[in-house]
């Protein structure tokens, strides 16, 4: 077996192969204008392991080495734990490529996970339209901004500017130059991402009809189906996690722990996670707070015991991971139960989840 360690940049990549004994049987930098070269090389020293750190662009070197014969195993490293392993003074492209190699070799790689093609594609649609979304906060902000500075401006009275009447009174403005010509350019912006994110809404919605994943998270109040799609989607597999907890730390909603002696501290949110997942329970919580009266019980009973409102929300946030544990792991749908903390300011019934 031979082990094989790639250093990947954007136009080229350093590849070093290693025997069983740890003695290296070749060292080459593959030029990204000839990827034959990976088979031809790989395939030379037949059977063998690869592996190479994530970076921005992984999916194009893993989709290349996966059709390699003769490649039994592929490992994506976590380029965080892979410098806690192997920090050295010294820090070449070869460097790294025989680090990866080695690791690999003694079975020390911190490995991460690989979604499949079609996951990987779901993914890029989910934060096309996140990107799109956050673009269009973006613009909104601004046309308030450029209002915001106008003298006797008159607008109607609408709970949602951007919605159909206040839309139209905003094209209706005649405003003095140049805000007239920015103005007009928000609007055509707002007009265009607003296409673009119902053209995404709808291949969302026709995908997540087929997840049973996506169907049962439909259940839990505050999930909808965009984030219902982002959080199966980022979880890619329930049976990855052997307990709630565990994904509770990939989603980043457990606290940093130091503890030495009899003395335990408990610090920041893990900062090592899956931002996306976070993002979306942490959306999801907001939304449950306001409109289920579990939630928001939960998070007003943390209120009343003097916690923050970020905190609060965390604090909802993680009791819904573990709730969508439940939900995933044993295929059912969210139960509602009484909600029984009787504390001053959270005395009504309220609901609870699937039993953990």
């Amino acid at each position: 077996m031979k082990y094989i360690g790639i250093d990947y940049h954007k136009r080229y990549s350093v590849v070093c192969i290693i025997d069983d004994t740890g003695g290296i049987a070749a060292e080459e930098r593959i030029e990204h204008a000839y990827p034959e070269r990976f088979g031809q090389l790989i395939g030379a020293h037949a059977p063998a392991q690869a592996a190479f750190e994530a970076t921005m662009n992984w999916s194009w070197l893993h989709e290349l080495l996966e059709v390699i014969p003769g490649l039994e195993r592929i490992v994506m490293a976590n380029p965080l734990h892979v410098r806690l392993i192997a920090a050295a003074q010294i820090k070449t492209d070869k460097v790294d490529a025989r680090k990866l190699a080695q690791l690999l070799r003694a079975n020390l790689l911190p490995a991460s996970h690989i979604p499949n093609r079609a996951t990987r594609l779901r993914k890029e649609v989910l934060r096309q339209r996140t990107f799109w979304v956050r673009e269009r906060t973006k613009l909104r902000n601004r046309v308030h901004r450029l209002l915001g500075r106008q003298h006797g401006l008159a607008m109607p009275q609408v709970s949602d500017l951007f919605g159909k009447k206040g839309m139209t009174a905003l094209a209706k403005l005649q405003l003095t130059a140049p805000d007239d010509l920015l103005l007009r350019q928000q609007l055509d912006m707002l007009d265009t991402l607003a296409k673009q994110i119902r053209e995404l809404d709808g291949k969302i919605a026709l995908e997540g009809k087929s997840d049973k994943a996506v169907n049962l998270l439909a259940t839990i109040p505050g999930i909808g189906p965009i984030l219902g799609n982002v959080i199966a989607t980022e979880i890619d597999g329930i049976e990855r996690f052997d307990t709630s907890d565990r994904l509770c730390a990939y989603a980043g909603l457990i606290p940093t722990t130091s503890s030495s002696g009899d003395k335990t501290y408990h610090g920041r949110l893990v900062s090592g996670c899956n931002k996306w997942l976070r993002w979306a329970l942490v959306e999801a919580a907001w939304v449950a707070v306001g409109c289920d009266a579990y939630f928001g019980g939960l998070y007003r009973y943390h209120r009343v015991r003097g916690k923050k409102a970020n905190t609060r929300i965390m604090i909802v946030a993680r009791r819904m991971c573990q709730i969508i544990y439940c939900v995933l792991h044993e295929q059912r749908p969210y139960q509602p139960r009484p909600w029984r903390v009787n504390v001053p300011g959270c005395s009504h019934q309220g609901r609870a989840e699937s039993a953990a």
